[in-house]
């Protein structure tokens, strides 16, 4: 079926029959049949109640068999044992969606998983689409369509806007409709998963990137069902124009398992949650009000006029505030450009005493008049390194001649810059918001959440630009066995696609570690090969820097020593002798099949405190060049590898190129491997290449 089909029978029914219909408007059976009639909805309400001929002075029927007519909808409050028989009753009826409020399903175990299977199989079979169980239902604003026992209905309905709701959480999706109603913020539905038996979160944002009332998806996630579909489902709100933006909340726990390579402890599943938001052009926020100033300051602002880029100039009217707003919009990651000589003379003509740079403080000079204000606005908006403007107007809206001149300036400068993006930081009157939300600013209260509201705004519109996503890597055929028994294996399997290695030799004596390094120069590295040790440097398994064949036979013999003394049960295949690489600077890389998205890269800078630092970018596989090289330029340590103070510049094509060909392979063998780590690799100086120096690969079994 496809993502999304059918949901217009749960948020656009014509006719809706509440199962379990109850007198009392105070139970979940009862709730539905009063806030349909109290709100006005225009279709027709079918309460059903065996024990009961009228249910809130409406004719109540025996059961679903016995309506005149098939609704759309029908809400099911009864027992969660009686559920499965209601759910196949309206499917019988030709009922083409449901909403189950009932509990006690798969989220207290067995017995409860069990019924809920039932469910399932009965949508499936038949066709419906259901929402929940346990869950708060669903809304439609437009059409008055109430299929939920929400508090946030307690004393009005949200006002009509476009902003639309989709939550795996009950309770958040519900104080995030609640909230918006307290701030005027307009929602078109609000849907609640609950244990998803059917539809699930990814079919909520495809049908509301097809609905034509929502324009900005609001999302509630707590965890990933069916990764495809989730995707798939960004993907299609992308196209449509309809930015997403996500509250995700807790972590698997599969995710925090002890790993057996270091890429796997680097790689936790909110990194992955993370790196699939990135890559499908969704920005993720901290909590329900940063999402709602987000999501209203996108509606308001609409996709054709958000912010060109990151450059943004801040406008106050005091010298502190002015130093707080820049901290925030530094924290945030905006860049705050200096106004040009020509507009900082603007600034000056207008208000003589004033801090002409960025942020620019006009002092309370600036509200004096409207034509002073205009005068200064007008210069920051026309300076070419301005692409957002961010006012912070503080409390001045609650004093009715600082109020008359703000609104007298920005109506003129609204008409003079129609395309330019200001954004006003308001404590103000509700009244005096609307007003301005209006005439289409975005309307942020407080210094950091404007800040993040601009950087947020900034990142939904990069996502208008993003590539496809890359196309799947299709299933290799099995590996060799050696590839999953050693470092020797692992390293042959890699070169062979595309992972750049040394020349290396096995040698099982003294005397074939020395020949083997006469053979290719020295100075050499020697490592013990087993199974059994992962991490050789941990059971001192590894010597570096051998200049001659005597130092290469003596640390043979004392390496494989101190070897069987700390491992003494483990399997030992030989040892590695390896070219004694130098220079240029390290890497990890590696990847891991994360149990909800499957197969993902992750590279940070290498050495022994990797996991310590956790500088790392991660992606899921596979990665295209492009996107490789965009993940390093994400490292806070990218600098270090560009040249900073003097260093060579990294060979970064080479690193990329690693990277794409190491995502490659784990997508193509995700089914047999569970995590790779090329722990480091050895990005050597512009135009010099990479080498990986040491690489394991996990085979899937021991995970």
């Amino acid at each position: 079926m496809t993502i999304g089909a059918g949901l217009e029978a749960i948020l656009q029914p014509r006719a809706i029959a509440i199962i379990g219909a109850s007198q009392d408007a105070t139970k979940i059976g009862g709730r539905p049949v009063q806030l349909l009639q109290r709100f006005g909805y225009p279709g027709k309400i079918y309460p059903v109640n065996p024990r009961a001929t009228e249910v809130q002075g409406l004719p109540a029927y025996p059961s679903v068999e016995a309506l005149p007519e098939a609704p759309d909808l029908a809400i099911i409050a009864v027992s969660a044992e009686a559920a499965p028989a209601a759910l196949e009753a309206c499917a019988a009826r030709g009922i083409r969606g449901a909403v189950i409020f009932s509990s006690g399903f798969a989220e207290l175990g067995e017995a409860g998983e069990a019924l809920q299977a039932q469910l399932r199989d009965t949508a499936r079979r038949s066709g419906m689409r259901v929402l929940g169980p346990n869950c708060l239902g669903a809304l439609s604003i437009a059409e008055k369509s109430i299929a939920t026992f929400s508090i946030v209905l307690e004393s009005s309905l949200p006002p009509a806007g476009p902003l639309g709701i989709a939550s795996q959480s009950g309770n958040l999706g519900s104080y995030t409709a609640l909230l918006a109603r307290e701030r005027g913020i307009g929602i078109s539905r609000f849907l609640t998963t609950g244990n998803e038996c059917d539809v699930d979160i990814a079919d909520g944002i495809a049908w509301l990137a097809r609905d034509p009332a929502t324009k900005v998806i609001l999302c509630c996630l707590e965890t990933c069902r069916d990764a495809p579909r989730l995707i798939a489902a960004f993907e299609e709100a992308r196209q449509a124009g309809k930015p997403v933006i996500v509250l995700k909340i807790g972590s698997s726990e599969a995710g925090q398992a002890a790993a057996a390579s270091h890429t796997g402890a680097l790689a936790g599943s909110d990194a992955v949650f993370d790196a699939v938001f990135r890559r499908a052009g969704v920005w993720r926020v901290q909590s329900v009000e940063e999402m709602l100033d987000l999501g209203h300051a996108a509606a308001v602002l609409g996709l054709e006029r958000l912010p060109k880029s990151r450059r943004v100039m801040l406008l106050t009217a005091s010298g502190g505030f002015g130093v707080l707003l820049a901290d925030a919009a530094s924290a945030a990651g905006l860049e705050l450009p200096m106004p040009s000589a020509g507009t900082q003379r603007r600034i000056l003509d207008a208000v003589p005493y004033a801090s002409p740079r960025n942020p620019v403080d006009a002092t309370a000079q600036m509200s004096s008049r409207p034509e002073i204000l205009e005068q200064i606005l007008s210069a920051i908006l026309d300076d070419e390194n301005c692409d957002s403007l961010l006012l912070l107007l503080s409390s001045s809206l609650y004093l009715p001649r600082l109020r008359n001149v703000y609104m007298q300036t920005l109506t003129a400068i609204r008409a003079r810059y129609p395309e330019k993006v200001v954004m006003l930081t308001v404590h103000g009157p509700q009244d005096a918001v609307e007003e301005l939300t209006a005439m289409g600013f975005p309307v942020v209260d407080g210094v950091g959440p404007s800040a993040q509201t601009l950087a947020g705004l900034c990142g939904l519109a990069a996502a208008r630009d993003l590539p496809p996503p890359p196309a799947p890597v299709a299933a290799a055929g099995p590996l060799p066995p050696d590839a999953l028994r050693n470092e020797y294996g692992a390293k042959k399997a890699l070169a062979a696609a595309g992972v750049p290695v040394l020349p290396e030799k096995i040698a099982r004596s003294a005397r074939e570690a020395s020949e083997a390094a006469q053979a290719m120069g020295f100075p050499v590295v020697l490592k013990v090969l087993s199974e059994d040790l992962p991490h050789k440097t941990e059971v001192g398994g590894v010597v570096l820097n051998l200049a001659d064949a005597a130092a290469v036979a003596e640390g043979y013999d004392a390496m494989l020593a101190r070897v069987r003394q700390k491992a003494p049960t483990a399997r030992i295949d030989g040892v590695l002798v390896s070219p004694m690489a130098r220079g240029g600077t390290e890497l990890i890389l590696g990847a891991k099949r994360d149990p909800v998205f499957g197969p993902v890269v992750v590279v940070g800078l290498g050495g022994i405190f990797a996991e310590i630092i956790q500088d790392v970018a991660v992606r899921p596989a596979p990665v295209e060049e492009a996107e490789a090289m965009e993940m390093l330029r994400s490292l806070k340590a990218f600098p270090v590898l560009d040249g900073a103070r003097g260093r060579p510049r990294a060979d970064l094509p080479a690193a990329a190129r690693a990277i794409a060909a190491l995502a490659r392979f784990a997508a193509a063998h995700a089914g047999e491997v569970a995590e790779i780590d090329i722990n480091p690799l050895l990005l050597l100086p512009e135009g010099q290449g990479a080498v990986a120096l040491d690489a394991l690969l996990v085979p899937a079994a021991a995970q």
